[in-house]
């Protein structure tokens, strides 16, 4: 199971204890992971560029398109526009770049976040000694080689702008390490992996989640995995790359996607009208409490319509006459659906073959035993600390490891830069580059 929860450790502790109360009824126990950026201590560290499961540049522009698109909302969009484009064809090639590198020894978010803030003319002369990466920054190098100054560093600027927001010793610390791997539905290795993001930093967080997000996409949607499920919480609050093909498809895989949303309107806002639209159709089973306008009136056109009766009386001085009609109007309207009590659901569900269900749409209520809830949330139990900083003196070293590790990160870049540039230097093959 893969869940985002957005109101870190609301859903993260239920299903924490869930897994406490019924591990028994697994064959191979699942693990239990979390990412989270707020607290080191209680975060696993995973690094989401993992080289190993990268096989394709493809997979590097995906990662890349994710990273941006959730820092630029408005990019969603504007999807295919040159400044748009030519960020994220950048970032992708510095992605593939740490994969092809001594084999992917520096393939991390952070290290592609680090080089891609050195010199500019370093940068475009290492990543085009590569024959891989020399067409895909073609049009970089056009610009450079033919003195378009501005228009470069434009291009440059809308990659380093966005995520120079990201540059952060905690972010840094958990995206690098590889505590586990991000194959949820192993059979030999099941998880329960839970990402925390935090409303106040919610911009910052959601591109370094949502990376998370692109690669669990595609990992998970294979044959021959386990049963798995992703829960995706305030949907509008995360930009997740390819999530209407993984509802589309994954199915047939065993994998049930869960997405919640406070209404439609927030997911066209965030999402643009296409990608929306293509969500909220793709999608089999609708439950909703109260909702209004838009919301309310697309749900009732696709709870349908049905034969009603209709009665009506006339009266005159000399007598009364009744007429009885047929008509076709709202199974659920708009009026009822906008005026919901708390606890009332309207919704369909999808059936398969072996399962039919007669009655697809209902308007009912949830009944709830708020005792029962409340003993049994009573006795959860904390998700325990997951790493401690403390030293055999007991002395909290956390912020001096993090600290640590954020200033590697810069060495190593720093390493690669110059270790290059003299590869190349000693080239005569690419000397050429240098001049």
């Amino acid at each position: 199971m893969y869940i985002y929860d957005f109101k870190f450790d609301d859903l993260s502790t239920i299903a924490y204890n869930h897994l406490l109360k019924h591990r028994d009824k697994y064959k191979v126990q699942p693990k239990f992971y979390v990412i989270n950026f707020d607290d080191p201590r209680k975060s696993h560290r995973c690094n989401p560029l993992n080289p190993d499961f990268m096989t394709d540049i493809s997979d590097a522009y995906e990662a890349a398109y994710t990273i941006m698109l959730n820092l630029n909302r408005s990019w969603i969009q504007k999807q295919g526009d040159f400044f748009v484009e030519s960020p994220i064809i950048l970032l992708a090639a510095i992605i593939w770049y740490l994969k092809i590198y001594e084999d992917g020894k520096y393939c991390t978010f952070p290290h592609a976040i680090e080089l891609l803030n050195k010199k500019y003319s370093d940068v475009f002369t290492i990543l085009t000694s590569y024959p891989d990466l020399e067409n895909y920054l073609s049009p970089f190098m056009d610009a450079w080689q033919s003195g378009a100054q501005d228009q470069l560093q434009g291009q440059i600027a809308s990659a380093k702008i966005p995520l120079s927001r990201m540059i952060s010793p905690q972010l840094y610390w958990v995206m690098t390490g590889d505590d586990f791997s991000l194959d949820i539905n192993n059979p030999k290795e099941p998880k329960i992996l839970c990402v925390g993001n935090n409303p106040d930093r919610q911009n910052i967080y959601s591109a370094a989640l949502g990376l998370y997000n692109s690669r669990i996409v595609k990992l998970i949607n294979k044959k021959g995995q386990l049963k798995s499920s992703v829960i995706i919480d305030e949907l509008p609050t995360i930009y997740f790359r390819g999530l209407d093909n993984l509802i589309a498809t994954a199915r047939s895989n065993k994998v049930a996607v869960c997405l919640g949303f406070q209404d439609f309107s927030q997911l066209i806002r965030d999402y643009g009208d296409k990608e929306a639209k293509v969500i909220q159709n793709t999608v089999g089973n609708i439950f909703s409490g109260q909702v209004v306008g838009e919301t309310a009136k697309s749900l009732s056109e696709r709870f349908g319509k049905v034969l009603q009766k209709r009665q009506s009386l006339t009266i005159n001085r000399n007598d009364k006459s009744t007429s009885i009609s047929t008509q076709l109007d709202s199974l659920i309207p708009a009026s009822k659906i906008s005026t919901l009590t708390q606890g009332m659901f309207v919704g369909s569900v999808s059936d398969n073959f072996d399962e039919r269900i007669e009655q697809k749409i209902f308007h009912a209520e949830i009944v709830v035993d708020n005792e029962k809830v409340a003993t049994e949330t009573e006795a959860y139990q904390k998700i325990p600390q997951i790493l401690s900083f403390v030293n055999e003196q007991g002395e909290d070293k956390m912020k001096q490891e993090i600290e640590s590790n954020y200033k590697q990160i810069k060495s190593d870049i720093l390493n690669v830069v110059k270790n290059e540039i003299e590869r190349i230097k000693n080239d005569p093959n690419l000397q050429h580059l240098v001049q």
